[in-house]
This record gives structure tokens, sequence and C-alpha cells, in this order.
């Protein structure tokens, strides 16, 4: 059996390290890049595993399917019930959102197993993150946001 974690459990490790979090949602919300993807990429290098081409690709796929079907619409339902709407009682309101927000993170975590399906195995040490991250976002989006990339990679704990 492998030490190494699983996407999911390395995922939500490295979220609670100052700072990730916000770096992470500024990826996500303010430079359009896919979190999940942002995520898998900083684990391919963590553990070892680099990526050709062709998973990064595939890994894009996966992570825009996933985004534009489940994860993207689910947020946004979640969002829009975060504020005060007229004649809905607020009780209710934040009962759906809960439970949006659950299922919200129900897409994340099978997306995160589906990408980890893609990486491919370990083929040495751990690897630098910034490279790993530009390759994907790079294939994400036509504007590689290098600044914010950078930002994330140096708060991700060792």
């Amino acid at each position: 059996m492998s030490d190494t974690p699983t996407l999911w459990d390395w995922s939500l490790r490295i979220w609670s390290a100052p700072g990730v979090e916000t770096a992470g949602l500024d990826l996500q919300d303010a430079q359009g890049q896919a979190l999940p993807l942002i995520l898998w990429a900083a684990w391919c290098a963590r553990t070892g595993r680099a990526p050709d081409a062709d998973a990064i690709e595939a890994a894009c796929d996966t992570a825009r399917v996933w985004q534009e079907t489940a994860v993207a619409p689910l947020r946004a339902v979640r969002r829009t019930l975060k504020g005060r709407v007229p004649d809905f009682d607020d009780a209710d309101r934040e009962a759906i959102r809960a439970q949006v927000k659950a299922i919200e993170l129900d897409a994340e975590r099978r997306l995160l197993a589906a990408l980890e399906a893609l990486a491919p195995a370990p083929s040495g040490g751990a690897r630098p993150v910034f490279p790993a991250l530009i390759a994907v976002a790079r294939e994400w989006a036509p504007i590689t946001p290098r600044r914010s990339l950078e930002l994330f990679a140096e708060r991700l704990p060792t």
C-alpha cells in the first residue's frame, strides 16, 4: 500500500495552510482557472508525477466537462442563495444552500478522483510545482496568470 495521499486527502490538507485558500480562490474567481485542475497539477508535482502533454490535455478536458456540467452551475446556485432573497425564509434558504454546498463539494471530490485517475505513476521525487501549474494553466486558458500561480505555489506547505 502506498503512503502517497490521494489527491482529495492532499487537497484537504493543503487547503487549510495559511494563504492557500485565498490564493486558490483568486485563481478560480479572478483568473478563470479551474482550481481542481490546479490542485491536480500541484499534487502531481509534489508526488513525483510528470504528466505529458496528452495527460494534461485529458485532465483539462475532464475538468472542463465537470466544471461546465456540474461544479459551476452548483456554485452559481450556492452563491445566489448566500444573500437574502425577498419572500424566501432565511432558514429555508440557508438549509437549501447547505445542501447545494454539500453536493458541490461532492462534485469537486468526484472531479478530483477523475483527475487522479489520469495522473501518471510517480517517476522519481517531488518536482517543482510552479512549472506544473504553468503547464495546466496554459492548456486551460489563453492567458496564463503567472504571478497568481507563483503565489499559490509559494503558499503550498511542504
